[in-house]
């Protein structure tokens, strides 16, 4: 039971990830816009949208878990705090407080890794 829990914990969390990638692309021109609005080079779109879409992909799979889980978990605290910090707006400090609670599952998962019914697990066990 515990592996299976940990599977679709993967999937929950990294599903997020590999949607906002992905809807990135769709979106490109007004995410771009959106970036520069907050002071960012628009032309990292593109490592946002490769970071979100693998690294959401990688936690789902459970392959370089780990890795994936303090990249994604960093982006996201970096994310609260470049796009969610006006605190006088509910929806802003909701938005940040998300983060902050996603970005601590993902530092679990960094921790403790991805379990039994991983990419990671298969690769430890056929070494042995």
């Amino acid at each position: 039971m515990e592996k299976v829990t940990q599977l679709v914990a993967r999937i929950m969390i990294g599903q997020i990830f590999l949607i906002a990638g992905l809807q990135k692309i769709g979106g490109f021109e007004g995410t771009q816009g959106y970036m520069e609005s907050a002071g960012l080079p628009g032309m990292l779109l593109p490592l946002v949208i490769l970071l979100e879409a693998a690294g959401g992909l990688a936690v789902i799979v459970g392959w370089q878990t780990k890795l994936a889980a303090l990249a994604l978990a960093l982006f996201t605290l970096a994310a609260a705090v470049l796009f969610h910090i006006n605190f006088s707006d509910h929806m802003q400090t909701i938005l940040f407080t998300k983060n902050i609670a996603i970005a601590g599952g993902l530092m679990l998962l960094a921790t403790y890794g991805a379990g039994g019914l991983s990419m990671d697990a298969r690769r430890i066990n056929s070494k042995g």
